[in-house]
């Protein structure tokens, strides 16, 4: 078997707290692995931090004998604080996004009154991935694409035949994702999908979130033939009007994350929290009447 056509090891955690999927994506027992989307776990009612979900992670490399060589970010998220900074102490591994988080940055560094020293150029990530971008992660060839429409900055990653989808599509029964956030467009989601939904029917698409809407189990993975046939927002003959027109309708009818405010302060910095102010303390701000 070539290097490039090595299959992909999945393991998936979930935070029912947030929603979230973790992937750790591995090319053997031994072997090179990439983290994705990692979850730090927070409280908003004290303000306090945990460790737990990372912590899982962290064991299950360990385990496996890993090495990491990536933290990927699909994107800043909106529903739960990012926990890269602590897996790269202790894993090592690169903290990677899309170099349109510029963009984000820009977008938010005013709403939330970020300190002046705070860059907007990306500089807080190890590494910026431009659409198209191959890297490797020990014998797996991956690629970065850059899917936006959820936010601007949104990335999937394609590893072997997985590929990990963000903040694009939910499980075939919920959906996808919304596009009302700053910088969103329902028109970019809809092409977005598309050149994910153009790969072979077998691929394997790795979700980052998922809410059930019977009693099911949180679904991790899916293939894009399932998606094609059963997305309910965007199966076989919908077309982009249609898709537009319900995304639109149903983002007015959708409150606010509940962590959006305290995550995107984090993640916009790569899942650093603030410097300290004069105190010693760290804080994070609630801005009134601005989103």
């Amino acid at each position: 078997m070539s290097p490039s056509a090595a299959p992909a090891l999945v393991q998936s955690f979930f935070d029912p707290a947030t929603s979230t999927f973790t992937h750790v994506v591995y090319d053997q027992v031994g072997g090179r692995a990439a983290i994705v989307d990692p979850v730090l776990d927070f409280d908003a009612a004290s303000g306090r931090t945990r460790r737990d979900s990372a912590d899982a992670v962290i064991a299950f490399v360990r385990a496996k004998g890993l090495t990491v060589d990536w933290i990927l970010e699909t994107h800043a998220h909106a529903d739960h604080l990012s926990s890269a900074p602590y897996l790269k102490a202790e894993l090592g591994g690169r903290i990677a996004i899309g170099e349109a988080i510029r963009r984000v940055q820009g977008v938010f560094k005013p709403i939330f009154n970020l300190e002046p020293g705070f860059a907007t150029d990306g500089s807080q990530f190890d590494h910026l991935f431009a659409d198209g971008e191959v890297f490797w992660i020990g014998a797996l060839r991956a690629q970065a694409w850059h899917v936006p429409g959820h936010t601007p900055a949104d990335l999937a990653y394609v590893v072997g035949d997985a590929v990990f989808v963000g903040d694009t599509l939910f499980p075939p029964d919920v959906g996808t994702a919304r596009c009302d956030f700053p910088g969103g467009d329902a028109n970019a989601l809809y092409g977005s999908i598309q050149r994910l939904l153009a790969l072979p029917p077998e691929t394997r698409l790795f979700m980052c979130h998922d809410y059930p809407v019977t009693d099911r189990a949180p679904l991790a993975v899916c293939t894009v033939g399932e998606q094609r046939q059963g997305n309910v927002h965007v199966h076989e003959g919908v077309d982009e009007a249609a898709f537009v027109a319900m995304r639109q309708a149903r983002d007015a009818t959708l409150a606010m994350p509940r962590l959006i405010l305290p995550s995107i302060q984090v993640n916009v910095r790569a899942g650093h929290l603030p410097p300290p102010e004069a105190d010693g303390r760290r804080y994070l701000k609630l801005p009134v009447d601005v989103l």
